[in-house]
């Protein structure tokens, strides 16, 4: 794309943003772009249109519903830059979950690096690490947590545990997650950009967040488990 601020039709633009020039056209007549800038009969679309479609694009991934991409948008000021909304696409990324790959058996057992019987794959599913499909052998894989399956795997965790454990988990990391994105959207968000930071640096800020707030939920957990222990011998000394 050159320099210039709208210089590209809707069929490129449809290219550029991975879309059918239908779905593009949808899109604007439900306002969720900005019309384009018009030469006679042409309509000419720029970066503005770009990061928007693109920003519809990853809330669609994550679920939303078109109403609710609708509501998001229209929250997001008219007058903003492509840049500043581009931060909107990476304010998502701290809080969603990693999008899930779609894996024969034979594909999971070789990223696995070893062979998975049905009551592996059962504890695997127990675990939340795959999620069965309406295809046989065809499982929906979260590739991040496929590691920490395959430890509890060799350490032999009970199905019943590892059912009782993922209730767990969901509940109080659903909590804790919720509390952490309202003090990001009520105090750090509001901080970066009243910083007079450009939005690349920002960006890079906002990148940041998820993985020093699971490292140090990781360090809180540690130091509870090792006081737990403590506990327990101090009880039975």
């Amino acid at each position: 794309m050159n320099d210039a601020p709208e210089s590209i039709g809707i069929e490129q633009l449809a290219e550029r943003v991975g879309m059918s020039v239908r779905t593009v056209r949808f899109y604007a007549g439900r306002g969720l772009i900005p019309p384009p800038r018009r030469e006679g009969r042409n309509g000419y679309y720029g970066a503005d249109h770009i990061v928007r479609l693109e920003l519809v694009r990853e809330l669609q991934a994550h679920g939303f519903t078109l109403q609710a991409i609708e509501g998001y948008l229209d929250k997001i000021p008219g007058d903003a830059t492509p840049g500043q909304v581009a931060l909107h696409r990476t304010l998502l990324a701290p809080w969603m979950p990693e999008l899930p790959e779609t894996l024969q058996r034979a594909e999971l057992e070789r990223r696995a690096g070893r062979e998975l019987t049905d009551d592996a794959l059962e504890l695997l599913i127990a675990l939340g690490v795959i999620e069965p499909t309406p295809d046989e052998d065809v499982f929906k894989l979260a590739p991040a947590h496929l590691a920490v399956g395959i430890g509890f795997l060799e350490a032999q965790l009970p199905i019943e545990a590892a059912h009782a454990a993922r209730k767990l988990i969901l509940a109080h990391g659903t909590a804790l997650a919720d509390e952490l994105t309202a003090l990001f959207r009520t105090q750090v968000w509001p901080h970066l950009t009243s910083s007079g930071q450009p939005p690349e640096i920002i960006t890079s800020m906002i990148e940041r967040f998820k993985p020093l707030t699971i490292q140090a939920l990781v360090t809180a957990y540690e130091q509870a488990v090792d006081e737990q222990k403590r506990e327990t011998v101090r009880r039975r000394s």
